[in-house]
């Protein structure tokens, strides 16, 4: 018999990866949107496999709505991909932040505590809650968190639930916590999607400039269809647990933007301006990661580096834009 899995927050990038990825395994999978009729899964269309998720509305603020849900599909495992994505707007946004995130993890957690049902779950958790970390720190599962952001500041705290509800109640419950990744299906919202948007336009003899924050920022940039692996491998293990999933490399944010830039034979500092009231009220100025529990532990490691990474980020929006003419 087909495992069953619900994942929640389908419909952004690592909700539609993961999506595929479990269909390929054979699985039965559903997801969750908060408005599921109104919402145009364009990560699953884009994927071509829309038809062959059954979807539900559904909100972890509301425990009858999320228990109802969850009896319905009767899911062998969960993963919740849900809640508020952006570091930026958490800013401006603290209280939705954090009801979103951690209060939503609550929910669940909760929900799945009164069911008391054999089912394994899986949490989205962020390297953004190590916080500020000295340039060469390769972040473990044993470092502290010290987050700097109302976002970081929930990851942490649903981070901590989670772990004390498995210890607690004995849930099969675990948190990834992963570092920066990205891929086609990455939302223009996020500052790695926007420069190679601009990049690829600029190229193509767009006359725009592209202003940009701070560009003194070094992340572990991977690749999303390769972490969703990391996040199913996971919940195979006998034991619950938390894990790292990064490829272990940090690079800049003006590094990325350079190498974008020369991907179409330009030079990023004709076309690009850096903009003080784009800067965060506060930025990690280095997160750096150490993936090794997860090579040893899940046997997974990343595939994808920065050097091929990039190249293939730009020639997927080089041929998205050809084909809008």
């Amino acid at each position: 018999m087909s495992k069953r899995a619900l994942i929640l927050g389908i419909s952004g990038q690592d909700g539609a990866y993961l999506a595929q990825l479990l269909l390929s395994k054979g699985y039965v999978v559903h997801g969750t949107s908060r408005d599921a009729e109104n919402q145009a899964f364009k990560g699953l269309k884009t994927l071509g496999i829309r038809e062959q998720i059954s979807v539900h509305s559904a909100s972890l603020h509301d425990f009858r709505n999320l228990l109802n849900v969850i009896t319905e599909v009767q899911p062998n495992e969960i993963y919740n991909l849900s809640g508020q994505s952006s570091v930026g707007l958490s800013f401006s946004q603290p209280m939705e932040s954090f009801e979103s995130i951690a209060s939503g993890t609550i929910q669940l957690l909760e929900v799945l505590r009164f069911l008391n049902a054999n089912v394994r779950l899986y949490n989205a958790c962020s390297s953004e809650c190590f916080g500020e970390t000295t340039p060469g720190t390769h972040c473990s599962e044993s470092n502290p968190f010290r987050p700097k952001s109302p976002y970081a500041m929930a990851k942490a705290t649903a981070f901590w639930t989670t772990q004390t509800y498995r210890e607690a109640y004995r849930l099969y419950v675990c948190s990834g916590i992963l570092f920066n990744h990205d891929s086609p299906l990455r939302p223009t919202r996020f500052v790695t999607s926007k420069i190679v948007s601009a990049a690829v336009r600029i190229a193509r003899s767009q006359r725009m400039r592209l202003e940009l924050g701070n560009l003194d920022v070094w992340r572990d940039w991977g690749y999303a269809q390769e972490y969703v692996e990391a996040m199913w491998l996971m919940l195979q293990q006998p034991q619950p647990d938390d894990y790292v999933i990064a490829t272990g490399e940090s690079h800049s944010l003006q590094e990325f933007l350079e190498r974008c830039f020369r991907e179409v034979d330009l030079d990023w500092t004709d076309h690009v301006d850096v903009n003080p009231a784009l800067f965060r009220p506060f930025d990690l100025a280095y997160s750096g990661a150490d993936p090794a529990k997860a090579k040893s532990a899940l046997k997974w490691q990343a595939q994808t580096t920065f050097d091929a990474l990039i190249p293939l980020l730009v020639k997927h929006e080089s041929h998205r834009q050809a084909e809008q003419g």
